[in-house]
């Protein structure tokens, strides 16, 4: 049933007849589709003077702003601009009982001075307040020289996450029979199953970028997130699991294939918890399972490869480049190309083409994450990686899609390999000390293995250790590899930034096995 609440979801175009800025944002969806759907020069032209317009700016006025930005001397500058909505429901007890919106609008302002930054922000956009912060951003250099500026060039952007229906175009009953029906298919599949609760989220984000270069760019990202917790019972016994989904599209990615493999695999993964046996405790072989497992990859290590760590000297990666760090079979890449992911970029924030970089290539450490400031350091070029989580934060080097790559071996080798040992399925809450890389994971779910074969399962494991160790005792590697289908989020220096992570199946030699979470 559909409780009628009190809905704070607003279509776009009614919040538009609401905003200062409706004429001009107005127009911006139609030139958009008109321009990812035929592509060519003139349309790509129009998208820039539409996004120019949305946010009630001219090139004249980008100078403007850039020009004071640079009055004390600073290197260079970049201006970010930012529109956000989002929306977000959630069902509990066959019910709707909470959905509320949210549009953000504002822009920052950065300057840099060698490996210094300045960074001022506003939400009113007027000549003046842009031109007040970007003063403010400009008080990190004192130099009698003034930075130059370079004409504006506009550069269209890839696609890597086509959408077919923009959020803006969808109903909120369409959003809600997606959730019912998900709700329906968890009842039937289990009677144990006393409780589920249903979200959905979905934002839409529009970005206009120009630098003291001449750089400007813009670029829309869709996002959405949906996913189920379910609670089942059994003999006074109670147990909590769930799976969700996040993606860059549209309401058209939740088929019902989709819908019915959520059902499945939240009941799944929680009733089979009424199965599971205390984990032991001890020096192990840990096989990570293919996807989900990519979240140790990401914290563990990922975060060590981040360039800003190591041009500091904090990571224990800052001396390895060039050096073996894995077995040679071991290759892990970070991509912002990959269609539709959740941590895919057409641009980075800094508006850097996205690409995919390869961290380690055949067990040899060979890049860091790089944004302007630790490229510049290093002498190279950024890798794509400058990102933010709004117009209120600077960019830093933060990970997009990070995952390992298939190696030679088999996900039936691998199990038969080990003797005695565990299989991490589900991985949740972890701590991990980036400068040295040490980690305390919690495992929700996984199985013992006994003999070479999957036997009990077993939950609530953690799992300690070391990042960079833990990389090097990597010794079988499958050619399973997934993506997680979930929605991750990195936190970093106070800021969160949508990630995808990835693995194949593969096999750590040891790590230290915590058993049973008795906290």
């Amino acid at each position: 049933m559909y409780r009628e609440v009190e809905m704070t979801v607003l279509s776009r175009r009614a919040f538009l007849r609401k905003g200062a800025h409706g004429a001009a944002l107005a127009a911006v969806s139609p030139l958009l589709l008109e321009s990812c759907l035929h592509g060519v020069k003139k349309e790509k032209v129009y998208l820039e003077q539409s996004y120019l317009s949305l946010f009630q700016v001219t090139h004249e006025q980008l100078r403007q702003v850039l020009s004071a930005a640079l009055t004390r001397g600073g290197d260079y500058a970049d201006l970010y601009f930012e529109l956000s909505s989002s929306n977000s429901i959630v069902m509990e007890d066959h019910s709707v009982n909470r959905a509320n919106s949210s549009i953000s609008m504002g822009m920052g302002v950065r300057v840099l001075k060698g490996d210094k930054h300045g960074y001022s922000y506003t939400e009113e956009l007027s000549l003046e307040s842009m031109k007040a912060v970007a003063s403010a951003a400009a008080a990190i250099a004192d130099d009698s020289v003034k930075g130059g500026m370079q004409d504006f060039v506009f550069t269209p952007n890839p696609d890597y996450y086509p959408i077919r229906t923009l959020w803006e175009d969808t109903d909120v009953k369409s959003r809600v029979d997606l959730l019912t029906s998900a709700d329906a298919k968890i009842f039937s599949l289990d009677s144990r199953v006393s409780k589920a609760t249903l979200y959905m989220q979905d934002e839409e984000k529009y970005v206009l970028f120009a630098d003291s270069e001449g750089r400007i760019r813009t670029d829309f990202q869709p996002l959405t997130r949906l996913g189920a917790s379910v609670v089942a019972e059994e003999n006074g016994r109670r147990e909590q699991n769930g799976y969700n989904y996040s993606i860059r599209d549209g309401i058209d990615f939740y088929t019902p294939e989709r819908m019915d493999k959520l059902a499945r695999e939240s009941v799944r993964l929680t009733t089979g918890l009424f199965e599971a046996v205390d984990a032991p405790v001890g020096e192990f072989p840990v096989v990570l399972a293919a996807g989900s497992s990519g979240i140790l990859l990401h914290e563990a290590i990922g975060h060590g490869m981040e360039a800003d760590f190591n041009r500091k000297g904090i990571s224990i990666f800052s001396d390895k480049i060039d050096k073996k760090v894995a077995e040679p079979f071991v290759n892990i890449v970070d991509s912002g190309v990959e269609a539709n992911m959740r941590g895919s970029i057409n641009m980075d924030d800094e508006g850097r083409d996205s690409q995919t970089t390869a961290l380690v290539e055949n067990g040899i450490l060979r890049s860091y994450l790089h944004d302007r400031i630790s490229a510049s350091h290093y002498g190279l070029e950024p890798t794509g990686n400058g990102r933010r989580e709004s117009f209120k934060h600077a960019p830093l080097p933060r990970m997009r899609n990070t995952y390992m790559t298939n190696g030679p071996h088999s996900f039936d080798e691998i199990i038969e390999s080990v003797p005695y040992g565990i299989y991490a399925d589900q991985f949740t809450n972890g701590e991990v000390n980036i400068g040295a890389g040490d980690f305390t994971f919690y495992v929700k779910s996984g199985y013992l293995i006994e003999n070479g074969k999957m036997t009990a399962p077993i939950k609530d494991v953690n799992i300690i250790g070391n990042g960079p160790d833990v990389l090097a005792k990597i010794n079988m590697v499958a050619d399973d590899f997934r993506f997680s289908e979930g929605g991750w989020t990195c936190g970093k220096n106070g800021q969160s930034v949508p990630v995808s992570l990835g693995l194949p199946t593969c096999k750590v030699s040891s790590i230290t096995v915590g058993g049973k979470n008795r906290g």
